[in-house]
């Protein structure tokens, strides 16, 4: 007996996979990740990098003041996200709030994402090309088994929440805990009659980054935009980079830019100060 069929040669098989390289996998430690990084960025500061395949999913707990980058190198990617409080994940993004108190429904930077609780969860700090949605939400099993054939998560063509509920049983989250998501790279814009047009990824290339104002465990669903209207299950690998910094405080312009902001910064704040975080 050879191979796999036996106890030592299934261990020696699986051994031998050390080191091996996907080009969709997380990089361990961060650190270790060889690409270029934005300017200012220290290597040692790196607490994630992944590349997500389209089709995929990844999930992490960020600390306070991390700053999350998203990119879409070849423009395609659709990154769907949420954002929970980490030490208490009931509280969640509020995609009505994050609309409604900044009086923008178009997400840019200095956007903040906000929880029903009046705190801001994390804020959009940088963005290239633009080009987001936060009105749509991600795709479902259904939908994608009417238009793809499957949209089951171990299909070729998985729909957004099926891959959620995968990344929130990893954080002890259930389909009770999964609300309307936000989505990077693939634009949509409201029309005058109320419908929402999809207008597809500005450029290839494009970046966003947020910074979390509070612990958060944050969930990343890569697959096609609802509204994209191609036949096909088009959906481009997602570049995924996180490292240590501040959070949004005093003398930080974003702190005293609006009324409305300028509250919910100061109920993260004492939220977190409150328990030394």
């Amino acid at each position: 007996m050879t191979g796999t069929s036996t106890t030592h040669g299934a261990r020696d098989h699986a051994r031998a996979q050390a080191g091996m390289v996907a080009e969709a996998m997380p990089i361990l430690p961060a650190r270790a990740y060889d690409g270029e990084l934005p300017a200012g960025v220290d290597r040692d500061a790196l607490t994630w990098a992944e590349t997500v395949a389209g089709g995929g999913y990844t999930s992490k707990v960020l600390a306070r003041g991390t700053t999350l980058r998203l990119a879409d190198p070849a423009g395609d990617a659709c990154a769907h996200l949420l954002v929970f409080n980490a030490a208490e994940p009931w509280e969640r993004l509020n995609v009505a709030d994050t609309v409604k108190i900044p009086w923008q429904a178009y997400l840019g930077p200095g956007h903040p994402l906000l929880s029903d609780q009046g705190r801001v969860l994390a804020t959009i700090t940088g963005d290239v090309h633009g080009g987001h949605d936060a009105l749509a939400g991600t795709s479902n099993r259904a939908r994608n088994d009417e238009r793809y054939g499957d949209g089951s998560p171990e299909g070729g063509t998985p729909a957004g929440r099926e891959l959620f509920l995968l990344a929130a049983a990893k954080h002890g989250l259930g389909p009770r805990d999964i609300p309307p998501s936000i989505s990077f790279f693939q634009g949509v814009r409201v029309e005058a009659d109320g419908t929402l047009r999809w207008d597809g990824s500005p450029a290839p290339g494009g970046a966003v980054e947020l910074r979390a104002e509070l612990p958060v465990v944050v969930l990343i669903a890569n697959v096609p935009h609802p509204l994209d209207p191609r036949d096909e299950y088009v959906c481009s690998p997602l570049q995924v980079l996180a490292w240590r910094g501040e959070p949004t405080g005093p003398g930080d312009p974003l702190w005293d830019a609006q009324p409305e902001n300028h509250r919910a910064y100061l109920n993260s704040a004492d939220y977190a100060e409150a328990r030394g975080l």
